[in-house]
């Protein structure tokens, strides 16, 4: 029994800690209060849905894409993503699937949230997340990224730099770019706004 009990610390409570400032401070930037569609790329065990949930109105659909792998996030699931959502009060479609290649039409989403997942993936798959979020966000969405300060090992930029020209050169026009530095060293981050 001592193997259930493991797995139920995994489940219940979340498997983390939500430290919500950093996701009021992206969400306060992004129209939620007029999106009838959202889609959060990478979502994971629903970490950032639940950040994000106090300023998602009911009326917006929000979809959780990710590819749910429990070697990368244990307990890693499209049913821990929609339960945590919905805990947090937001109701969640999870959808597996690659953030390089999102099953969503085009145009459908008025906001596109992408919390600590592009420093995750190949350089090459980063940008083509950036251009399929280009191509899925509706005329007046926006884009909110939010990242580690951490680049690829051969970038020579700052982070605030290298995310902000990646979201730039997929087509995005920059609203803000700004870096939260707390005083833990593991609590610093890079928030980027930015239209189609």
């Amino acid at each position: 029994m001592r193997g259930t009990g493991a797995m139920r610390r995994v489940l219940f409570p979340p498997p983390w800690a939500l430290e919500g400032y950093k996701y009021d401070a992206l969400a306060r930037k992004l129209p939620f209060y007029r999106a009838d569609c959202a889609l959060d790329v990478g979502c994971g065990t629903g970490r950032s849905l639940v950040g994000l949930a106090p300023h998602v109105p009911d009326s917006c659909a929000v979809i959780g894409l990710d590819v749910f792998d429990s070697r990368v996030i244990l307990g890693n699931a499209p049913t821990l993503a929609r339960r945590n959502g919905r805990l947090a009060g937001v109701d969640v479609t999870p959808v597996a699937g690659d953030a390089a290649r999102l099953p969503v039409a085009s145009d459908s989403q008025d906001v596109i949230t992408a919390c600590r997942v592009l420093h995750d993936l190949p350089a090459a798959d980063a940008e083509h997340t950036l251009d399929e979020a280009l191509r899925v966000c509706t005329p007046d969405g926006r884009l909110g990224v939010l990242e580690l300060p951490i680049t690829p090992d051969d970038a020579p930029a700052s982070p605030e730099v290298y995310w902000r020209e990646r979201v730039a050169e997929a087509g995005f026009t920059i609203e803000t770019v700004e870096r939260f530095d707390r005083k833990r060293r593991d609590d610093r981050y890079v928030l980027i706004v930015a239209t189609p």
